[in-house]
């Protein structure tokens, strides 16, 4: 024997018992004996599975379903749904295939119920809460919702939680039962057209005819301001020291960013006024004290007088 042969023999030998090291079967599981390739080939399975049901779900999402024009919010639901159908008939394909029987695994799913029962109960909760999400939709990915003193735009709704970013940039994430045990504001739920009401006071000389063109002109130059339907200006109250109105603003762009939209309005509001002389008031009163027990007289500037005993 050569020198190349006892190379070749030797190589082999360390080969075979690489191969005997990972097909030996070392440990048994559910009356089934596992090696470590089995193992390999298990694990293996179930990442290419998660890796190729998100593929399916991102295609069905971006690709298949923008043919037929659906929300981004129904073509989200309809690709999670897609992805734990996939999930679920990919796991079964692959626990026959380790040859584990489906049988066995009802030991398994009774000693899962008792760890649901003492530590489980809130993964549990939001699991069924985000698949009752899905199904329902009370709110999807897009929606702009409000959750007790949180408000942002839906981006992503999963297993457990709900990921909303808020105007800041910041991603906040919510447990699923939230959504379904609180009380929860959906702003664009029926579609993304909203009602904004922005306040406006003026002087009481000002003609309240004249105040509604100028600002009907004002909303009708914005385009964030929505034609249709269309804004209106409607007449609140008689204040203290002003005429206040209310701008009607329908809008689909500033659903988001309400102040933005506000602030424009405001902006031109108080250009609009200033080119034309429109007073904006301010509260001002007259403090009048008379020496004695006599009464003190506060005169607001609009002319109401109210009397309060001064000693």
């Amino acid at each position: 024997m050569n020198q190349f042969e006892e190379i070749f023999l030797g190589l082999k030998q360390i080969f075979l018992a690489i191969i005997s090291f990972f097909t030996t079967e070392y440990f048994r599981v559910l009356k089934i004996d596992f090696s470590l390739w089995t193992l390999f080939q298990f694990v293996a399975s179930i990442v290419v599975l998660a890796y190729a049901s998100g593929k399916i779900k991102k295609l069905l999402v971006e690709n298949i379903l923008t043919r037929y024009r659906l929300d981004i919010g129904i073509r989200q639901s309809i690709g999670t749904i897609a992805r734990y159908v996939i999930m679920i008939l990919g796991l079964y394909i692959i626990i026959q295939s380790a040859g584990i029987d489906l049988s066995a695994i009802g030991i398994l799913a009774g000693a899962l119920g008792v760890g649901i029962g003492f530590g489980l109960q809130n993964i549990t909760n939001n699991f069924i809460s985000g698949l009752v999400i899905l199904f329902e939709r009370p709110i999807k990915v897009g929606d702009r919702i409000e959750v007790g003193d949180i408000t942002g735009d839906v981006i992503r709704i999963s297993a457990r939680a709900t990921t909303i970013i808020t105007n800041d940039n910041i991603s906040i994430i919510i447990p699923n039962s939230e959504f379904i045990s609180s009380k929860v504001i959906n702003w664009s739920h029926n579609d993304r057209r909203v009602r904004f009401r922005f306040p406006v006071g003026v002087s009481y000389k000002e003609d309240p005819e004249k105040v509604k063109q100028l600002l009907m002109e004002v909303m009708a130059d914005n385009k964030g301001v929505l034609k249709n339907p269309p804004p209106d200006v409607w007449f609140d109250t008689f204040g203290e020291s002003s005429l206040n109105f209310n701008l009607m603003v329908w809008t689909s762009d500033y659903v988001q960013r309400p102040r933005n939209l506000r602030s424009q309005l405001y902006y031109a509001i108080f250009k609009k006024f200033k080119e034309h002389n429109i007073e904006i008031p301010f509260p001002q009163r007259d403090l009048h004290i008379k020496s004695g027990e006599l009464p003190v007289e506060v005169r607001n500037t609009n002319g109401y007088t109210n009397n309060a005993n001064a000693k």
